[in-house]
């Protein structure tokens, strides 16, 4: 499986999930997958807006898909 193949099925099980979650569990949701190529695709993912990787109070990482107008880079338009 390529890179960009990779970084599109993490994207999309996390879309399809339409909430966050522990990074650990997106390692699940994807199991033909790592966890290395999950651990990438979500740096990667992370750094070009596309997911929201937080911190809980518990200290565990959680990531979440961002809905395409508030991805970084894309394009509201605003019709008066």
């Amino acid at each position: 499986m390529g890179v960009s193949a990779i970084f599109d099925r993490v994207q999309e099980a996390l879309e399809n999930l339409g909430a966050d979650c522990p990074m650990e569990e997106v390692v699940s949701l994807c199991p033909e997958l790592t966890w290395n190529q999950v651990f990438l695709a979500i740096d990667y993912l992370s750094r070009t807006g596309q997911v929201r990787v937080t911190m809980d109070p518990a200290r565990t990482y959680r990531v979440q898909a961002l809905p395409a107008q508030m991805q970084t880079g894309s394009l509201v338009s605003s019709a008066p």
